[in-house]
């Protein structure tokens, strides 16, 4: 899987757009916390069990991408979550995963703060809200 800084996963999706970029966060989570553009959600877990299903995450995101060799973009809060869901892609046979580092909200501070040390937001990328 590869690691990409913000910055360079907003330069992968601008040079390949036919880049499927997943946001892998709950649904509710990502609309109101806001999102990237042309992100598609599709969740590494869900409320209320919370409990990742790797084989049905997997299935899903086939559907969405239609073949396995796609290239994907995976994108989380804080990058945790991607890196479990792309090592299940990668284990389901996708052989072109990358995930942002840091996320789309970033590492904590010292105030347990996030977007203010790094992350998509913190980077000044494009999102929206609902």
């Amino acid at each position: 899987m590869k690691n990409l800084l913000p910055r360079e996963a907003w330069d992968l999706i601008q040079r390949q757009p036919d880049t499927l970029f997943v946001d892998v966060r709950m649904e509710i989570e990502s609309m109101y916390v806001g999102r990237p553009p042309r992100v598609h959600n599709i969740p590494w877990y869900e409320y209320p069990d919370m409990t990742p299903d790797p084989q049905q995450f997997a299935a899903a995101v086939e559907r969405e991408a239609g073949h396995k060799g796609r290239p994907l973009l995976l994108i989380c809060r804080s990058g945790v979550r991607t890196l479990h869901a792309g090592q299940a892609l990668e284990a389901a046979g996708f052989t072109d995963v990358a995930h942002v580092v840091h996320g789309f909200e970033g590492d904590l501070d010292e105030r347990f703060h996030r977007s203010v040390l790094n992350g998509w937001r913190h980077d000044k990328l494009p999102w929206g809200q609902m």
